[in-house]
């Protein structure tokens, strides 16, 4: 028999796929309340906005032809470096509106104004409107309001005089774009008409990259746990083999992999990464540097004289597994925001402020050791774009320390693509992207599941979108994996996936926060093994419990002499809960009535910060905005 969980899901996804304008009119009155409330809900939960249903619209003709509207594009070259901000000059503009827009497209042939009128494609998102503006959904987008003097018409012209008096003005606007490296070519497209009824004005002409051959977006993970030796993965439009050197002289060579839309997911329905989210990924370098010592700091640049090199960058590798400390930073869903004015696909508004306070703990006397994300990774869902935005927003942080990762529902869950959750959740990229750009040091492919030693930690990481019933291949993994951890030499075993096991969160009637069909099978294994902290996101907040087992306490931590609540595991009782997921998207709430086991809630945008040694894990909350640590707990045994 189907649990409540299940019958949700196939309730969402029936609405979103099935259901058309025609038969949602055809239904019972109780029926129709039921698939609106439905969407309702499912629209907020995704963060679904005007600009998000762009491809939905129908693109219309301007009414009105203005002679005198320009659209002018200002670079710092004649071409686009790799990172820089592009100023764009709106002028002739007779009668202000505040729904004119600009919007940056890649590439620049896409077409602006013929699509395929294919309506039912484009409803996965829980849109039911008809039609597709572009066959290619813009990077991102502007009003011209952003401009505070545009629609005061502060910036005039004057476009015809007669006997020296002015008799016609105009107006503009300037307006700021952050672009990056992504390859292809870019234009700016000037539309009226607001994001729900656009037509378009005017087009810049294509402006292409400098060198969309170089090597960018560098980051770097363990291989096993022995942490000498590290791979270093990057982005470049060059398919020919690249380098890394590092260390005195060595040298290792690069082999490149891709991915294709024919190998995105999809089905009936077309899918966001098979059509307008579409945008080509380039080619991604692999290399493993070897010969390595744990807890070292090298040097490293990569590339090749034709493509060119990065520049030169230092990375400390972790302590081995077996050694006695270890400091890593923790967090799920973290995607990224734009660091200028402009709406995107899908925005993660605390990431950037979570990305520069851990920026400031690298750089500080802190040592920080590696950095584990744990789910919801960049939050592109289709939109291949996004990727190239994630991967340069964490280059600062990745390039230099282990950026160890676990897959979540963003990055996977797609209508008959094999996962557990039947939702449209990763917009058809159903791994492959997440995978390509994040090899983790798992069994084989579409198996994200593995484990790592650091110091005196073992990391038990699993996939909660693959199967974890009992008896499943990954059940069977997990726990043969927790059973064979030797306690002498890492005393410390925490678990990690991205969906969890216990949140005061309660989510939504349609999509629940924690399933209960996976706390019944895998929460056993957790006591059963001894794990003393499971760590999960995909709840956006943060939470703490106590030592509990199926809704129970089965100890409370105690205040030791600074006030730090600590949980003995000397007589080990059961696993302590944190749900870590407030690293960027929109914060949740929590329920008004307090579970027992819930001891620290806090719903603010922040990390844990975590110090091993043999004898004590200490794990920090840290609130991104103020620096300050606004929960704090600690493991001990004697």
């Amino acid at each position: 028999m189907a649990t409540p969980f299940r019958v949700l899901q196939i309730l969402l996804v029936f609405t979103i796929f099935i259901l058309t304008p025609s038969n949602i009119y055809s239904v019972s009155v109780s029926s129709e309340r039921l698939v609106r409330s439905t969407l309702e809900e499912f629209r907020n939960h995704t963060a679904i906005s005007e600009f998000r249903m762009l491809n939905r619209r129908h693109l219309l003709n301007c009414p009105v032809t203005n002679r005198y509207l320009q659209l002018n594009i200002s670079s710092v070259g004649s071409t686009l470096s790799d990172d820089e901000y592009v100023t764009v000059n709106v002028t002739g503009v007779l009668f202000p509106s505040s729904r004119y827009w600009v919007a940056m497209i890649s590439p620049s042939h896409s077409s602006v104004e013929i699509c395929i009128e294919n309506a039912i494609k484009y409803q996965q998102t829980g849109d039911l409107s008809s039609l597709p503006l572009l066959c290619h959904y813009p990077v991102k987008a502007q009003y011209l309001s952003k401009d505070p003097d545009y629609l005061r018409c502060n910036k005039k012209e004057c476009k015809t005089y007669l006997g020296g008096e002015c008799l016609l003005r105009t107006c503009g606007a300037t307006l700021s774009f952050h672009v990056i490296n992504i390859r292809t070519d870019i234009e700016f497209v000037l539309f009226d008409g607001g994001f729900e009824t656009p037509c378009v004005l005017k087009r810049s002409q294509p402006l292409t990259f400098a060198n969309p051959n170089q090597p960018l977006y560098g980051h770097i993970s363990t291989i096993d746990s022995t942490a000498t030796s590290m791979r270093l993965r990057w982005v470049s439009a060059d398919k020919n083999p690249q380098q890394v050197q590092y260390g005195n002289g060595q040298v290792a060579k690069s082999s490149v992999s891709t991915f294709s839309q024919k190998d995105m997911c999809t089905s009936l329905l077309e899918s966001p990464a098979v059509d307008f989210g579409w945008h080509d990924p380039g080619y991604i370098h692999s290399a493993i540097m070897t010969a390595l010592h744990p807890s070292t700091t090298y040097s490293y640049k990569y590339g090749s004289d034709s493509a060119g090199w990065s520049n030169q960058i230092k990375f400390k590798t972790p302590p081995a597994g077996g050694s006695d400390e270890l400091k890593f930073v923790a967090y799920g869903d973290m995607g990224k925001a734009p660091l200028d004015s402009s709406v995107e696909h899908f925005i993660q508004p605390g990431s950037v402020t979570v990305i520069k306070a851990i920026g400031e703990e690298i750089v500080s006397s802190r040592g920080l050791d590696s950095i584990f994300h744990i789910g919801d990774i960049s939050y592109a869902t289709g939109f291949l774009v996004e990727w190239d935005f994630f991967l340069h927003l964490i280059t600062p942080l990745a390039s230099q320390l282990p950026y160890m990762t676990a897959i979540g529902n963003h990055e996977r869950d797609y209508i008959d693509s094999g996962s557990v959750y039947i939702t449209p959740d990763s917009g058809g990229e159903c791994g492959v992207p997440y995978e390509t750009y994040f090899p983790m040091p798992t069994p084989a492919k579409d198996k994200p599941w593995y484990s790592i030693e650091q110091g005196s930690v073992h990391f038990t990481v699993i996939s909660t979108e693959h199967n974890w019933s009992v008896n499943s291949e990954q059940y069977e993994w997990m726990n043969n994996d927790m059973a064979a951890v030797d306690r002498k030499r890492t005393p410390w075993l925490i678990f990690t996936g991205h969906r969890p096991m216990y949140s005061s969160s309660p989510g939504l009637p349609i999509l629940p926060s924690v399933d209960n069909d996976f706390v019944d099978a895998v929460e056993p294994l957790l006591l059963a093994n001894k794990v003393d902290l499971a760590l999960f996101g995909h709840v956006h907040n943060y939470e703490r419990s106590c030592a509990v087992y199926k809704q129970e306490c089965k100890a409370m931590p105690r205040k030791d002499e600074n006030g730090i609540d600590t949980y003995d595991n000397t007589n080990y009782t059961a696993p302590v809960y944190a749900v870590i997921g407030m690293a960027g998207f929109k914060l949740d709430s929590f329920a008004t009535n307090v579970n027992s086991w819930s001891l620290a809630r806090i719903s603010k945008f922040g990390y844990i910060r975590a110090h091993a040694t043999k004898n004590e894990l200490k794990i920090e909350f840290v609130n991104a905005h103020s620096r300050n640590v606004e929960d704090s707990f600690r493991f001990i045994k004697t």
